[in-house]
């Protein structure tokens, strides 16, 4: 005889089934038959999940995403319908971007008033369908166990990305004959396309005919595992490798054939290098705008091979002689057993001057002033040092998102949580938060500006509940700090209201019950440092940081990517 339950708790057993082990959300109306079934899934003989409860839906998804980036596993939230649903839309939208598996299940009115304006009612599928991978109303309790199963399919598998699922009342309520469900197909689906052979063996030759081939480095290597396959590569064919910012931590900051970071605010030498190399082998990225510059002039010189998942991101942007779509975690084994052994001495000593000219110019100055206010780049390199570039580094968006990555040393796998297709004010501290559950042993470092904080600062209430042990470094210098870098360098200097008057962190972290310390002079930065690290809970980490501190290299909005700027044009 089959057994009798309801949707919800049908909804609780399929989570189960697909090893959900932390659920993140905020509880109401329209989902609370769902959250009467999870409560007897966190506790007792029962418990199968730990439910954080977060202070905004937003903070649901940017938590799961966290989780997501660090533990290679599917991020959940639960929220409910209306406000509640789309609260969440800037999280899936900053998932699709950056290709983070989750999945949101949001709680719906009845489908007996759908469409009757019905309270807290919101077209959540037609609203999520262009910004997530997969976005289905469950209308029926019989079709939850394969939704839930196809939903989480989809979200973890080839290109990784949100799935939206929007549950009506009445199925969470009805009762089902629940069946276990495992979802492995999608028809007109193919998560993982077979290599093409004579690809990779075009590849290959292009590649042992090249005398000046340099690797572009993506966050497509670490959703694929694939980090010892890139190392086995780069080290047979003796290649040079830049890594865009999502990429940061696939390739040991700490490895010879790392040569920096791509992009609009990256390194200097590999942005120079990119316009020289004669084999441009691009893993598991998709040429964004920011890595790219002025796409007219990207790389005219260079044959490209593209490395990627999904075929859509194949000519794209830029136009490919050689594109190899599949996983790289077969493409590049692939490739590696068909190249020669090589040595590109002269072509990797070549890096040497540019980085030094970076190095004298920008970096000595930035991490070892003389005098003055702090700079965010210091804050930045003393907290690396502490910690041997084994922390996870999470960071908002602005200024502090570039010196903490510019700065930052990644030498462990999956340690960098940022966004950064969609730019995401406000990220930082939930996706830090859920960072802590997704690699429990060790360690978060959350950078933020005054600006981003301020965007998410309730989830200081999830971290007093939960006393999640995310160590909190606010780099404040009063301003929204990157928009007013460009105001001053594009705008002649017109600050237009990004001057900010800020709260008393001091007083709001003992609110909070959070231990807190200020630092105002870098006599003391390296105390402060050491305090915060040894702190076995959440620390907050205030730096008073000049105002108007840059970030630089920096190549200007559509210009050549070679084109950077070692120093603001004060005239």
């Amino acid at each position: 005889m089959k057994e009798k339950i309801t949707g919800s708790e049908a909804l609780m057993r399929s989570l189960q089934a697909e090893g959900v082990k932390t659920i993140f959300g905020y509880p109401g109306g329209s989902i609370m038959p769902v959250y009467d079934a999870l409560y007897d899934y966190t506790r007792g003989e029962k418990k199968a999940f730990d439910h954080i409860l977060v202070r905004h839906e937003q903070a649901a998804t940017h938590a799961a995403e966290g989780y997501a980036r660090v533990s290679g596993e599917v991020g959940v939230c639960i929220v409910t319908s209306g406000p509640g649903a789309t609260n969440t839309l800037t999280g899936i939208a900053d998932a699709m971007m950056d290709s983070t598996p989750i999945v949101v299940i949001a709680g719906q009115v009845s489908t007996a008033v759908l469409g009757t304006d019905a309270f807290q009612e919101v077209d959540l599928v037609g609203v999520a369908q262009p910004i997530s991978k997969w976005s289905y109303q469950i209308r029926h309790a019989e079709d939850i166990a394969w939704a839930v199963s196809r939903a989480f399919y989809i979200a973890r598998s080839g290109r990784p990305g949100p799935v939206v699922l929007d549950f009506p009342r009445n199925a969470q309520v009805s009762m089902v004959d629940y069946k276990p469900m495992k979802v492995d197909f999608v028809r007109s689906y193919v998560a993982y396309p077979e290599p093409d052979m004579e690809a990779i063996g075009k590849a290959a030759e292009l590649i042992d005919n090249a005398r000046r081939p340099l690797a572009l480095v993506g966050q497509g290597v670490e959703l694929g595992n694939a980090q010892q396959e890139l190392i086995d590569f780069l080290e047979k064919a003796d290649i040079p490798a830049a890594r865009t910012m999502l990429g940061l931590s696939a390739l040991p900051s700490n490895h010879p054939l790392n040569m920096g970071m791509l992009g609009m605010h990256g390194n200097y030498a590999p942005n120079i290098k990119e316009q020289e190399c004669d084999v441009l082998i691009a893993i598991g990225m998709r040429f964004s705008d920011r890595v790219t510059g002025n796409v007219e002039t990207y790389a005219r010189q260079a044959k490209i091979i593209h490395l990627d998942i999904d075929r859509s991101e194949i000519d794209k942007n830029v136009k490919t002689d050689v594109a190899v779509v599949a996983d790289c975690k077969e493409s590049l084994p692939a490739i590696t057993r068909l190249i020669h052994q090589n040595s590109h001495r002269e072509w990797r000593e070549s890096f040497a001057p540019l980085a030094e000219k970076e190095m004298e110019r920008v970096i000595r100055p930035a991490l070892h002033p003389q005098e003055g206010p702090l700079l965010m780049g210091e804050v930045v390199d003393a907290i690396a040092q502490a910690t041997d570039g084994r922390n996870i580094t999470v960071t908002d968006v602005g200024q502090n998102q570039l010196f903490s990555t510019r700065y930052s040393l990644f030498n462990e796998p999956r340690s960098i949580a940022t966004s950064g297709g969609l730019g995401t004010m406000g990220y930082g501290v939930p996706a830090a938060i859920g960072a802590t559950f997704g690699a429990p042993g060790r360690q978060v470092v959350c950078f933020s500006g005054d600006g981003g904080f301020q965007m998410n600062i309730q989830e200081l209430g999830t971290i007093m509940e939960q006393q999640a042990p995310v160590k909190m470094v606010i780099l404040n210098n009063h301003y929204l700090g990157n928009v007013r870098q460009w105001q001053d360098m594009f705008w002649q200097r017109r600050k237009s209201f990004t001057r900010m008057m800020n709260p008393c962190y001091e007083l709001i972290a003992q609110g909070y019950g959070i231990p807190y310390m200020a630092v105002t002079d870098r006599s003391n930065l390296q105390e402060a440092v050491a305090t915060m690290m040894a702190a076995k809970g959440p620390f907050i980490m205030e730096c008073a940081i000049k105002e108007d501190d840059d970030v630089l290299p920096m190549t200007p909005p559509g210009m050549s990517i070679d084109q950077m700027q070692l120093a603001v044009d004060n005239d």
